[in-house]
């Protein structure tokens, strides 16, 4: 089979086969091999966020990884995935207040910053519009993977961008072997928000099952200075952000079944959010998503190929945009993404895995501001992506090639919407090296070619786009967008101390650009500029560093500190993006940015104090507004408690310690506009998080002196 001339008939026949080709070898398997061995660890522990950017396999090669322990998840946490990453080095955050935010890389955004959900894709329309939010809430997450290099083409055309991918094991890929349970409970001053999160799991050799829930409800959120608003029932002046409240809650089940090679899972996750668009003062959005994923892996005996691996996976989103209490726009999308995978065995010092994979999408807009007309995309890949170890240092390769349909039948109501239909054949490649040159030091490179297929949004907007007080319109010509990428990096390493240094440089030569026409569209008050979206030349040049010093103390067993630590954090990045075709900058590009934290330890406590410093924003493109230099401060408290088979952990954080006033470049909001949502103000949020193991089910009557 063609893989790129895959229909609808067809994915649903490859649905059927990766069932059958999961499934048959597990049950075959049984009955070959003994039961799996069952965990050792009873130590009960937090779980961790890790940003890295390292493959599944043994990619040494990706560029240097920032790793992120459940205390650190704790103190960086947010109501966005955007805020949550935002202040590592070349990640910044969209930032359309409190509420809506996505990761913004090395100045990419949208969807060149791919979003996954255990590797699969997250079905939803934030990439569309900033004031959309993934329907993701940190709370319910248990790691997260940052890709870049050629590890990121295995899930997408664009490595520099990079693909953040978040585990939450929903289906579960382990025995477990018992009883475990997690909480966490929070407050914050600065919105009056209140967060909560459970989660229980348990099984056997052979069983396991996964359940979480999760809710989040904020007020309008504080800042440091008073802003006008117009919402009903609102002070007209008040010292919050206007229309930034947020309510937000979801759960998951899921479970899995353990052969003697590999495992069959199933989940479903539900998520509903209400909040602010903090744009208008008067309207709201009501997101709704469910998600329902099939994922299996079974491990061959013999053969070329030791493992194969399938996930399937379907997400059915809604969001409302209400003015007040009436409806108004209407956002629908619905899609099946379906990756097969097949790890091969070691060939000398040759390993890697090869994949297929297919996605389908059906968007709609309903509504007088819908500013896309509805649309479908359908896309099949083939990827590879090799390792193989050398006397010198190590080497990685990988390559995606695509197939992508875009079409849209257009609008019999919109005159301005109509009809389109392009196919797109994009391909990237891209190589990775890695060099020990001293007992403590690794030189790293990249060079990679990109190609991502315009998205639909891209090819047939044509409208009044308020959140951005713009009127968008698309070109149905444009070609994909297309980039040549190099990057060298240094890693140095000596006991706790380390340090880390990257530059970077891309040249593309189709950079897709909403770019200002200099004409309006409509009359009266309703007159918007207009925007389209445009091929231009642009170019990136950046750089970016971290490293720890441990200023005094030494660890004992396992990292476990003897006595009092204190380490120093240091980060800062810098990058300079530039339109080539105009001359100019590109927009909404975070300014230089430097920061320390000092992080002491005794025992089970702990204490921290950070600042992070950004400079002003003063290089923009004509039209856009340029914004000043801010410190914000944070430092926080923890502690550390056994109490049975529980640990514990509490935490009080404060968050902008000095109430700055303080305004994001890299929000629409800020730059095409009059500043009116600034960062938060000071918040203190005191909090605690919990987990438990418990080996045996008759033990899990413990549980009930912990969480009665």
């Amino acid at each position: 089979m063609n893989p790129f001339a895959l229909s609808r008939r067809a994915a649903r026949g490859a649905a059927i086969s990766l069932c059958a080709a999961v499934v048959a070898p597990l049950a075959m398997a049984q009955a070959a091999v003994g039961a799996s061995p069952p965990h050792d660890d009873d130590t009960p522990t937090l779980a961790d966020v890790t940003v890295t950017g390292t493959s599944p396999g043994a990619a040494q090669a990706a560029p240097p990884a920032a790793r992120l322990a459940g205390e650190q998840l704790l103190l960086k946490s947010n109501a966005t995935l955007g805020d949550t990453l935002n202040g590592l080095p070349g990640v910044a955050s969209s930032y359309f207040g409190p509420h809506a935010g996505r990761p913004v890389m090395r100045g990419l955004d949208g969807d060149r910053v791919r979003i996954l959900q255990n590797t699969g894709a997250s079905v939803d329309v934030s990439a569309l519009s900033p004031d959309h939010n993934a329907p993701i809430d940190p709370l319910a997450v248990e790691r997260i993977d940052v890709l870049r290099g050629p590890a990121a083409l295995q899930y997408g055309g664009n490595p520099m961008g990079g693909v953040v991918n978040l585990v939450d094991n929903r289906i579960p890929t382990a025995p477990i072997n018992g009883f475990t349970g997690r909480a966490d409970t929070s407050y914050a001053t600065g919105g009056r928000e209140g967060a909560a999160a459970a989660l229980l799991e348990g099984g056997t050799d052979r069983y396991a099952l996964h359940v979480d829930a999760f809710s989040r409800g904020s007020g309008d959120v504080a800042v440091p200075r008073a802003l006008a608003c117009g919402k009903p029932g609102a002070p007209a002046l008040a010292w919050r952000i206007c229309n930034s409240a947020n309510r937000a809650q979801g759960g998951a089940v899921g479970g899995s079944v353990f052969f003697d090679r590999g495992y069959l899972g199933l989940s479903a996750a539900s998520y509903r959010s209400d909040y602010g668009t903090v744009a208008e003062d008067a309207v709201t959005i009501g997101m709704r998503s469910t998600r329902l994923a099939l994922e299996g892996l079974v491990r061959l005996p013999d053969g070329w190929v030791e493992s194969l691996k399938g996930q399937l996976s379907h997400g059915d989103y809604r969001h409302t945009e209400y003015e007040g209490a009436d409806p108004g726009t209407v956002f629908i999308k619905r899609g099946t993404d379906l990756r097969l995978e097949a790890r091969h065995r070691p060939l000398g010092a040759l390993k890697g895995v090869w994949g297929l994979q297919w996605e389908g999408a059906r968007l709609s807009a309903q509504g007088e501001e819908a500013f896309v007309p509805p649309s479908r995309t359908r896309a099949a890949a083939l990827f590879a992506h090799e390792e193989l170890a050398t006397g010198w240092g190590q080497l990685s390769f990988a390559a995606r090639a695509e197939r992508v349909r875009v079409s849209s039948p257009g609008s019999p109501d919109v005159d301005r919407f109509v009809p389109g239909d392009r196919v797109f054949t994009p391909a990237s490649a891209a190589l990775g090296a890695l060099v020990p040159v001293a007992p403590q030091w690794h030189l790293t490179g990249h060079l990679a070619h990109t190609q991502r297929a315009p998205k639909d949004y891209e090819l047939f907007a044509n409208g009044p786009h308020v959140a951005t007080a713009a009127w968008e319109t698309g070109n149905p010509a444009l070609s994909p967008e297309k980039s040549t990428s190099v990057e060298v990096g240094a890693k140095w390493q000596d006991g706790p101390h380390r340090f880390a240094i990257n530059a970077f440089a891309a040249y593309f030569s189709n950079y897709i650009a909403l770019m200002g026409t200099g004409r309006t569209v409509g009359e009266g008050d309703k007159a918007l500029p207009e925007f389209a979206y445009t091929g231009v030349r642009a170019r990136f040049i950046g750089m970016e560093a971290s490293g720890t010093v441990r200023l005094w103390g030494e660890s004992g067993a396992a990292g476990r500190s003897t006595a009092s630590v204190l380490d120093l954090d240091l980060r800062g990045d810098l990058l300079r993006a530039t339109n080539l075709s105009a001359g100019q900058p590109l927009p909404r590009i975070a300014p230089a940015r430097i920061g320390a934290t000092l992080r002491w330890a005794q025992g089970p406590w702990g204490a921290r104090i950070g600042v992070d410093h950004a400079a002003a924003q003063n290089r923009v493109p004509l039209g856009d507004l340029a914004t000043g230099a801010y410190t914000l401060w944070n430092a926080a408290v923890t502690y550390r408690q056994k109490l049975g088979q529980a640990q514990l952990q509490w935490f009080a954080r404060v968050d902008n310690l000095t109430d700055r006033l303080a305004y994001s470049a890299t929000s629409v909001l800020t730059t095409t506009a009059f500043p009116k949502a600034p960062l938060p103000g000071r918040s203190v949020r005191l909090g605690g998080a919990g987990v438990v193991l418990i080996r045996s089910w008759a033990r899990a009557a413990r549980m009930r002196d912990i969480w009665p």
